[in-house]
């Protein structure tokens, strides 16, 4: 697999289009190679269950009633309080 050559400048311009891409990169300068930028793909599958995982959270954090969330409040403040008399 060959390099595509491209000059710092578009280089710098077209990051996040070179990052998305499959090839790698030669980066020159003065027509000279400075160095080489190889995107790396990653398995993203763990992200996306990550931010669904987080997302049903909060769906269930956003349907607690004002009830659930004073009796959350004041069961922390409850362990707050008992934490700063065993300090």
């Amino acid at each position: 697999m060959t390099a595509t050559k491209v000059g710092i400048r578009e280089f710098r311009a077209g990051l996040s289009d070179f990052v998305d891409s499959d090839a790698p990169i030669a980066v020159t300068r003065h027509g000279h190679t400075v160095g080489y930028f190889i995107p790396v793909k990653e398995d993203r599958t763990a992200d996306v269950a990550a931010l669904r995982a987080a997302g049903e959270k909060l769906d269930a954090l956003l349907k607690l009633s004002d009830d659930d969330v004073d009796a959350a409040i004041d069961d922390f403040k409850q362990l707050r309080r008992a934490g700063n008399r065993k300090s």
